[in-house]
């Protein structure tokens, strides 16, 4: 299912941009979302992938390593990457759709600083289904009303810049887009609101799915109430989003202290 990238051209070398403090904070951050996603089981074998633009650097972006499972990933181990498919950075290469995937999303997104893809179980059973996936009957849904978009035409793996480019056209002003028949995409402007709303979308999906099974009819949160809500939620969601994560990082730290290496 997954493919290795080959660089259109060698590899520049390393800036020394790349050693600052903030780069150094964001390789840690991310490095987390991979373990945590990894324990809750929102991740695939060796597939799926987050990446987060260099800070200081929009050129560049961080992503995990083509071969290694998101529990394997560290701070050191993230590939630096340009939008050509040059390794600046690290050992290995990225998975291909990773790099078409995430490059053009960032390249052609710019407010898409994070972006965050996988075929976590849920939100992907809701994909594969005709129809709104979110039936907004559940109150961690309503985290996500008016922020989702649904891509409908499913072109098999991204190898190529077009698709990566159809794909981030997908997603418009929205913040998540449900991959029919694929999985999904979560985009932030800072790892800790990318982590946030994958967390919550992957229970919400959880939530619905449950009920679902049950066989009895859902019953939708009115379209007046749901904006309430979501307006409520959105007003301490950057905070919250921020405190979710050094959270997880303190789990981490105390059980899996070499996420940081």
């Amino acid at each position: 299912m997954a493919h290795a990238l080959e660089p259109s051209a060698p590899a520049i070398l390393r800036n020394s941009e790349l050693d600052a403090e903030a780069v150094r904070a964001a390789r840690v951050d991310l490095a987390a979302c991979f373990r945590m996603a990894a324990r809750l089981g929102l991740h695939e074998g060796i597939c799926n992938h987050f990446s987060f633009v260099v800070p200081g650097r929009d050129d560049l972006f961080l992503v995990n390593p083509y071969g290694w499972a998101f529990s394997e990933i560290t701070a050191s181990r993230l590939l630096v990457c340009d939008f050509k498919g040059n390794v600046v950075a690290g050992d290995g290469v990225p998975e291909a759709t990773a790099f078409y995937i995430h490059a053009r999303m960032h390249l052609n997104k710019p407010r898409a600083k994070a972006a965050f893809h996988t075929h976590m179980p849920n939100a992907t059973a809701l994909a594969m289904l005709e129809g709104p996936p979110l039936a907004w009957a559940g109150q961690s849904s309503l985290k996500f009303y008016g922020r989702t978009l649904v891509d409908e035409d499913y072109n098999g793996l991204a190898l190529d810049e077009s698709e990566g480019d159809r794909i981030a056209a997908s997603i418009g002003d929205a913040d998540i887009v449900f991959m029919k028949n694929h999985g999904v995409m979560v985009v932030g402007a800072t790892v800790a609101e990318a982590w946030d709303d994958l967390y919550y979308l992957e229970r919400a999906a959880e939530a619905q799915c449950l009920a679902m099974s049950t066989g009895r009819k859902l019953k939708p949160v009115p379209a007046e109430m749901a904006a309430r809500t979501y307006a409520q939620m959105r007003e301490g969601d950057r905070e919250s989003a921020k405190l979710h994560l050094e959270s997880i990082k303190r789990i981490l730290a105390r059980e899996e202290p070499d996420f940081t290496q």
